[in-house]
């Protein structure tokens, strides 16, 4: 972190290590967040329609992605100089998470039917701050990756 001094004014500077602890943090937050969607989207009483594999299926993905989150974040938040040191590993590996969170963006926008989202103030609002964190994990990890790649 350090400051720039432009016309008198002091702007405060993230490095990419920096991002990449606040995106780990961010990943955390998201996963346990994430443990309200099931309540709030109803999950029990819409599983409850389908057939018992098709519920098993859907609870073991959901499980994954919660997993995948989790150890996205914790890496991140734990070892982000081991993920900007520049070697072909760290560059797939944040190469590969710039992918999973631009593919959730692109999902949200051009896959999921929006139009039976819960309708309501705090439901939009809720939406538009996990967008807005998709976005900036997108962004940082293809900064990262980016950082990698000149390196390699």
């Amino acid at each position: 972190m350090f400051y720039q001094i432009t016309n008198g004014m002091k702007i405060f500077i993230l490095n990419i290590q920096q991002l990449l602890f606040l995106a780990g943090l961010a990943q955390i937050a998201l996963v346990i967040g994430g443990l309200a969607i099931p309540t709030i989207l109803n999950w029990k009483q819409e599983l409850a329609k389908t057939r018992p594999l098709i519920k098993q299926m859907f609870w073991t993905y959901a499980a994954y992605v919660v997993v995948i989150n989790l150890c996205f974040g914790l890496v991140s938040a734990l070892d982000y100089k081991e993920l900007t040191n520049g070697t072909t590993l760290s560059a797939l590996a944040t190469g590969f998470i710039a992918v999973y969170w631009i593919s959730r963006v692109l999902i949200q926008f051009f896959y999921f039917d929006r139009s039976d989202f819960p309708k309501g103030k705090w439901n939009a609002f809720g939406e538009m701050v996990l967008v807005t964190l998709f976005v900036f994990l997108s962004v940082v990890y293809s900064l990262a990756f980016y950082s990698n790649y000149k390196q390699v």
